[in-house]
């Protein structure tokens, strides 16, 4: 009888431990597909600003050769840009400006996508600018820079808020 006492004690541990151990794999479970992976904020955002400055410079560089020559001190006359140098500038600043029209925000900053989105939007309008006013026969790029150097600020406002400093745009583009 004693046998008989014990083996059914070990029995019943035994549907015991059963039974508490599967309660605690479907509790991890959950706790497993309710918690989403971690998104860090500051990498995604440090990773938009390269892919940013990395299209943004793709497509500008007769823009960038066109302000060089214009900027270029002391410059001879057949140093100054050509009227094909600034149709070829106002072109690339019309391609930079639909290529910023069509970013796409990553997934992982969707709590500061509107932001970003409004950045990206006043970016494109200072390209948009641009371009338009090199269609000019003599084009004044004050505007256009103005728009530009507000949309930086905006963005840097956006990587402070995530305890990063501010890019410099400006100084990865031009």
């Amino acid at each position: 009888m004693k046998k008989f006492l014990v083996l059914l004690a070990a029995l019943m541990m035994a549907i015991g431990l059963t039974a508490c151990s599967g309660i605690d794999d479907a509790k991890t479970e959950k706790k497993e597909t309710a918690t989403a992976p971690k998104v860090d904020v500051k990498k995604e955002l440090v990773r938009f600003y390269m892919d940013l400055g990395s299209k943004i410079n793709a497509k500008d560089a007769d823009l960038n050769a066109y302000v060089a020559k214009v900027s270029k001190e002391d410059a001879k006359q057949e140093e100054l840009p050509t009227a094909e140098d600034r149709t070829k500038a106002s072109e690339a600043a019309a391609a930079v400006a639909d290529e910023l029209t069509n970013y796409q925000i990553p997934t992982g900053l969707k709590d500061q996508k509107a932001d970003l989105e409004a950045v990206l939007k006043d970016f494109a309008a200072s390209y948009h600018t641009k371009a338009e006013e090199l269609k000019k026969d003599t084009p004044s790029l004050d505007a256009a820079n103005a728009a530009f150097t507000e949309a930086e600020q905006k963005l840097g406002t956006i990587f402070e808020s995530a305890k990063l400093l501010a890019p410099g745009l400006d100084k990865q583009v031009n």
